[in-house]
């Protein structure tokens, strides 16, 4: 590990990503949405470092920044061989903290500027990538940069709008590029033989166990249900307990149903209620009319559509014991996605190099990864952030475990087979 110093590359990482955290649409908090100018301004920063760091830069229709490192053969004017693409985003939430994502794209920079600064040539080449919309904060959709470049982007996404009224096609203009090139920021899967992330765990458990790293097993696959509850508005002074229709009530014991179901679980699965809306809400009207969103989590997909099954038997018994009209719909239906085996005992490996236990744990919130499944293997290493704290701006990730994260992401390069 000597060669490698985790310490000076931890402290490298830090100082980046301070350097992106400074770029906001806001002074005093990090607020950086995709394709905005200050996506462009953090764009134009990573392309800098990357150049700096020996890479070929591009960027391509929807701003993912691209640092390629060309391979023994391509170098040579041989065969290329194929490519281990490296990457994460750019893009924040409102309010956020300063690693997620970012953290991604500075540690595959500086693992590649270690191969680029020796000169060395390995039988693949590296592709950095800076994705710019794995937040899905601006248009009502995520994944969309990750999506062009596995090939899998959806068209219809150009007619989405931000809060402002502006299409995602308005949007790709007004940064300077053409909807139209956004097929030619596809892969082919010949060209690909896996993707890789690092990431901030955004949860408790490495932090729990002592480990700095950890091996991601799975992305959680979700459901979402959006709860509409139809009672009987009516005075909060007047209407005796045993004759009300009160939707809020109702929604509050679904609400604490959910909760016991997924602890009941034993880990297996995760149920949140985000979002209570009661129409015409007032302090002396009982809530007539409730809508609710229960988001529902699990790294194994039998498991979250039984939860979905049997937690939608149970809302149907409390609307009916309430005599609550009801609709529920599922708005929301993503697979999980498995990380691929081979990738997950490399970065195995590679932790157990710097001396850590390589903890393997599945993840819970979504990550660029899920697009690049499509494209080709993936898997991804978490690296421990203190508190599990996530998407707030107490977020952090002390240097000391992101220089092991980059030690040992570079020793999983070296063990990799195309």
């Amino acid at each position: 590990m000597a060669d490698l110093d985790p310490r000076t590359l931890g402290e490298r990482a830090e100082r980046m990503i301070l350097a992106l955290g400074a770029i906001s649409a806001e002074p005093r908090r990090l607020t950086r949405q995709f394709l905005s100018p200050e996506h462009r301004r953090a764009a134009d920063l990573v392309g800098t470092w990357m150049k700096a760091a020996g890479l070929d830069v591009t960027e391509d229709a929807l701003g993912t920044v691209r640092g390629h490192w060309a391979s023994a053969g391509e170098a040579a004017g041989r065969n290329t061989g194929k490519r281990l693409l490296i990457g994460s985003h750019i893009d924040t939430v409102i309010d956020a903290g300063f690693y997620d994502g970012n953290l991604g794209v500075v540690a595959g920079i500086l693992a590649a500027e270690h191969f680029a600064k020796a000169g060395k040539r390995l039988p693949f080449a590296l592709d950095v990538l800076a994705f710019g919309d794995e937040e899905g904060v601006r248009f009502p959709a995520t994944l969309n940069s990750s999506r062009a470049v596995s090939g899998e982007f959806r068209e219809a996404a150009l007619d989405l709008k931000d809060a402002d009224g502006v299409t995602l096609r308005e949007a790709i203009l007004r940064y300077g590029k053409d909807p139209a090139d956004i097929p030619a920021a596809a892969f082919s899967p010949d060209e690909v033989a896996g993707y890789v992330e690092l990431h901030i765990e955004q949860g408790p458990v490495l932090e729990n166990r002592n480990q700095p790293l950890g091996v991601v097993t799975a992305i959680a696959g979700q459901s979402y249900l959006s709860v509409e509850l139809m009672g009987e508005a009516g005075h909060a002074g007047t209407v005796p307990m045993m004759m009300r229709r009160d939707a809020l009530a109702g929604a509050a014991e679904i609400v604490l149903q959910a909760e016991r179901m997924a602890r009941d679980s034993r880990g297996e699965v995760v149920a949140t209620v985000g979002v209570v809306t009661i129409s015409a809400p007032a302090t002396n009207v009982i809530a007539g009319h409730v809508v609710l969103i229960i988001d529902i989590r699990s790294g194994s997909d039998p498991a979250r559509h039984d939860f979905v099954d049997r937690l939608k038997s149970a809302i149907r018994t409390v609307a009916d014991r309430r005599h609550l009209g009801l609709q529920v719909t599922q708005t929301r239906n993503v697979a999980t996605t498995p990380c691929t085996a081979a990738i997950q005992d490399g970065f195995a490996a590679a932790i157990a190099a710097t001396g850590g236990e390589p903890l393997r744990l599945a993840s819970g919130a979504g990550h660029d990864a899920t697009a690049m499944a499509r494209l080709c293997p993936v898997g991804m290493m978490f690296v421990r952030c203190r508190g599990g704290v996530s998407h707030n701006p107490a977020e952090y990730a002390s240097p000391g475990d992101m220089g092991l994260a980059v030690a040992a992401l570079i020793r999983f390069i070296e063990g990799f087979k195309a």
